[in-house]
């Protein structure tokens, strides 16, 4: 049973302009910015225009990279970088009312291996009400959605008590950057929508992810006498096998929020480089990967674990006993974050998706991978997560997102703004 609609929220909904939608995500995605990128940067000076144009005020700044990194906090970055902007902008009206966040990431990951798109990543190729490229779904057209919510609101004149923000991002695919940056800049809210892809559920909570270094060392020698020495990928081996076994023990008792995900904290070992001769038996390997942080872990903890989990691992072992393997920890770091059980932001966000489309009621359910949500908790801002595509066509090349789906988000965030920032 959905509940009628106020004159303000119909007037709103009937402002939303699908040609509008479908022509800022081609273009947007004719962008290609890349983490680090100067096309990243790029994409927050167009961004910041638009959102200019829609009568907000605009605050993009240049972060001062050095500073941040030196906070309490930062939570790291992979990607190098000369430079970053942030950008917030802010209904200029509204009186003393709740203050809403609309999120999302401008920042997209490199294309791969280009022989497997079909065409150029960042030209968008349109097929019915389907869009592919590199960043359909991760996440362009969750800020299509922003864009469109914020566009039909202003162009309503709905009068609002409280005030609604763009925050539109850096970095959040290697750590979290631009996230950071703007809530260190004071940019907070009461309640906080990130549109990454959720495929039609809410997302209430994220599980965590470090980055690891493991190098292993062996003692090199001529390939026709391999028995002198140690080969370092032979050595690893013993390792590899016990971060399999801290996997399977780490995901024991899953949260019940993370049930949908057959492994929710995952281990993975991604790179792994050795030797610098054929024949010579390699004298070190590098393994590099990412270690699942468990809802509600402290970071150090899971640290802590893997890095004792290497220590028994060489204890064990003739050679890593003596030579024992050694652990670094560089690149982003995503604790976990949750909206607090409970919260009345996730049955809001339900009861809009319920008014403004229809259908089935949202489920709720946690993501297996980090997102910037855990930054919005950590300050306190009630956090959740919903927005239009399949995250499991994220990072792919056959990454996409359907028209309509953006446009079915976009009227539910219309409804979920005017509701929580109240209308005058």
């Amino acid at each position: 049973m959905t509940a009628a609609l106020s004159a303000e929220e119909s007037a709103a909904l009937a402002e939303i302009d699908e040609g509008a939608i479908a022509r800022t995500l081609l273009e947007l995605l004719a962008i290609p910015s890349v983490t680090g990128s100067a096309a990243e940067s790029d994409m927050q000076h167009r961004l910041a225009g638009h959102l200019d144009r829609l009568g907000l005020d605009v605050d993009l700044w240049s972060m001062d990279l050095p500073m941040l990194r030196a906070q309490p906090g930062f939570p790291g970055t992979e990607a190098p970088r000369d430079e970053a902007w942030g950008l917030v902008a802010t209904t200029p009206d509204g009186g003393d009312g709740p203050a809403m966040i609309l999120q999302g990431h401008v920042d997209v990951v490199p294309p791969g291996d280009r022989r497997q798109w079909d065409g150029d990543p960042f030209v968008p190729r349109v097929a019915g009400n389907v869009v592919h490229a590199r960043g359909a779904c991760d996440m362009k057209a969750g800020l299509v959605a922003n864009l469109a919510a914020l566009a039909a609101i202003r162009a309503s004149g709905a009068r609002l008590r409280g005030r609604v923000a763009a925050h539109c991002v850096v970095g959040e695919e290697d750590g979290g950057l631009g996230a950071f940056a703007t809530l260190q800049r004071g940019h907070t809210g009461d309640a906080c929508l990130i549109t990454e892809p959720t495929g039609g559920t809410l997302v209430t909570a994220n599980a965590g992810a470090l980055t690891f270094r493991i190098e292993v060392p062996g003692l090199a020698t001529h390939a026709s006498t391999r028995d002198a020495g140690v080969s370092a990928i032979d050595a690893y081996l013993p390792l590899h096998r016990a971060l399999a076994r801290l996997e399977v023990r780490r995901n024991a008792e899953a949260d019940p929020l993370m049930a949908e995900s057959r492994i929710p904290y995952a281990l993975s070992v991604g790179t792994l480089r050795a030797g610098d001769w054929a024949s010579s038996v390699p004298d070190h390997l590098v393994a590099e990967g990412r270690l699942g942080v468990r809802l509600g872990e402290d970071p150090a903890e899971a640290v802590a674990d893997f890095e004792s989990c290497v220590a028994e691992a060489c204890a064990d072992d003739p050679w890593l006993r003596t030579h024992p393997a050694t652990v670094s920890w560089p690149g982003g770091r995503f604790a976990s974050g949750r909206l607090p059980s409970g919260h009345p932001l996730g049955a809001l966000v339900r009861d809009a998706h319920a008014d403004a489309v229809g259908g089935p009621r949202l489920r709720e359910r946690g993501a297996p991978y980090g997102s910037d949500l855990r930054l919005y908790a950590a300050a306190g801002i009630p956090t959740l997560q919903f927005g239009p595509g399949d995250v499991r066509l994220a990072h792919s090349p056959r990454e996409q997102v359907s028209l309509p789906e953006i446009v079915a988000v976009t009227r539910t965030l219309v409804l979920a703004v005017l509701r929580t920032v109240g209308t005058a």
